[in-house]
C-alpha cells in the first residue's frame, strides 16, 4: 500500500512540506491533489469543493517537476504562455501576465531564448513561471531543486518562497530533503510508510520530534535505549543497559515507570569537560571542522557514541582525547520508538 490513512489540511497561503525517505508516500499523496493518481478511497478538497475523480486540467492546481518538462522547440516566453493559450485567454492579457511574471521569477531579457540555452536554475525558474502564470488556488512542487548543486538549490529555495510569499499562493512541497523543508516550511509532514507520523513548525519538529522515526530523519542526534525509572518534581529519571542514569524534563506525558524509551540529545547541547545534570566520558573518535566549529563523534562505549558540536571558541578537540561529555535535563528528550 503505497499510502495510508493519510489526513492533512493545508490553510490558505499557506507553504507545507511532504518530507520522506524514498518510498514513504509522499509523491503519491502529491499526485492524488494534482489528479494524476485517483485514490482508493477517501477524499479530496480544494476550498469547498470535492476533487477526489476531478481530471488534473479541471483542477485548480500547477504543478512544477523535477525535470523541469519545458518544450525545447518554444522560447521562454511561449513556454510560460503554453497553459494561458490552451485557456484561450486572449494576446493582449497573455503577454501582460508573461512579462509580469517573468519579472517576478527574474528572469526579465530572457523571454526570447530557447531552452537548450538556459541554465538548470534557469530552466527551473520558467517552470515555476509557467505554473504560478496560470494563478492556481494550489501550487504543487515535486522535489523542483534535486536536480541542482548545492549552491544553486540555496538559491531558488529563497527564490520559491520569495515568489510564493509575494503571490500569497497555497503550496505543498514533496522533497527528502531535510534542510530544504525546515529552510523554506510553515509546517512539515514527515512520512514513513506510508503514513504522516508527525505534522508540526520546523522548530517544534527539530526541537521536539514526535517518535524515534522523526529524530532520526531531522537532523543529527545522539539517540539511545533507556528505560524510565521514575518522575518526580518535574524530572524523570532514566537508566540506561548499562546502569547510567540520566535525567529529563521532556517525555511522552502519558508515560509509566518501566517503560522503554529513546534518550535523544542534539549535538548543541552537550558541553566538554563540563559537569551539567547528565554526565558522561568518552574518547573523541572523529573531528570534523566546519568553519562554525567542530563537529565529533565520541564513543563512550562500542554500542554507545555521541555526536557533539563543539564552538570555534572552545579548545580544539583532538582525535584519541579523553573527555566528559555533560547536557541538560531541560535539552535532551525522552520519546518513545514509533
Amino acid at each position: 500500500m503505497a499510502v495510508e490513512r493519510v489526513s492533512l489540511t493545508i490553510g490558505e497561503g499557506e507553504f507545507v512540506t511532504l518530507l520522506g525517505a524514498s518510498g514513504s508516500g509522499k509523491t503519491t499523496c502529491l499526485r492524488m491533489v494534482a489528479g494524476f493518481v485517483y485514490p482508493d478511497e477517501g477524499r479530496v478538497y480544494i476550498a469547498d469543493a470535492e476533487v477526489t475523480r476531478t481530471p488534473p486540467h479541471k483542477r485548480a492546481t500547477a504543478m512544477v517537476f523535477q525535470q523541469y518538462a519545458l518544450f525545447p522547440h518554444l522560447n521562454v516566453a511561449q513556454n510560460v504562455a503554453f497553459g494561458l493559450k490552451v485557456r484561450r485567454l486572449n494576446r493582449a492579457e497573455i503577454d501582460a501576465r508573461v512579462r509580469e511574471v517573468l519579472s517576478l521569477v527574474r528572469l526579465d531579457g530572457l523571454a526570447e531564448r530557447m531552452p537548450n540555452q538556459l541554465s538548470g536554475g534557469q530552466k527551473q525558474r520558467v517552470a515555476l513561471a509557467r505554473a504560478v502564470v496560470l494563478k492556481p488556488q494550489i501550487l504543487l512542487l515535486d522535489e523542483p531543486l534535486a536536480a541542482l548543486d548545492l549552491k544553486l538549490r540555496e538559491e531558488l529555495q529563497l527564490e520559491i518562497k520569495r515568489v510564493q510569499t509575494a503571490l500569497g499562493v497555497t503550496t505543498l512541497f514533496v522533497t527528502h530533503d531535510q534542510g530544504e523543508a525546515l529552510d523554506m516550511s510553515d509546517r512539515v509532514a514527515v512520512m514513513h510508510k506510508g503514513r504522516i507520523v508527525q505534522v508540526d513548525t520546523p522548530a517544534e519538529l527539530y526541537q521536539a520530534p514526535a517518535n524515534g522515526v522523526v529524530a532520526q530523519f531531522i537532523g543529527r542526534m545522539t539517540i539511545f535505549p533507556a528505560r524510565i525509572k521514575s518522575i518526580e518534581n518535574g524530572i524523570c529519571l532514566l537508566c540506561d543497559n548499562h546502569g547510567g542514569d540520566f535525567k529529563t524534563r521532556h517525555w511522552p506525558k502519558d508515560a509509566q515507570t518501566g517503560e522503554a524509551v529513546l534518550l535523544t540529545i542534539r549535538p548543541e547541547a552537550y558541553r566538554i569537560d563540563a559537569h551539567l545534570d547528565n554526565v558522561c566520558k568518552a574518547t573523541l573518535d572523529r573531528v570534523l571542522y566546519q568553519g562554525t566549529g567542530w563537529l565529533c563523534q565520541a564513543s563512550e562505549s562500542a554500542e554507545r557514541r555521541h555526536t557533539v558540536s563543539v564552538p570555534l571558541t572552545a579548545n580544539a578537540p583532538k582525535i584519541g582525547e579523553r573527555v566528559f561529555l555533560s547536557w541538560r535535563a531541560e535539552d535532551c528528550r525522552a520519546i518513545r520508538e514509533t
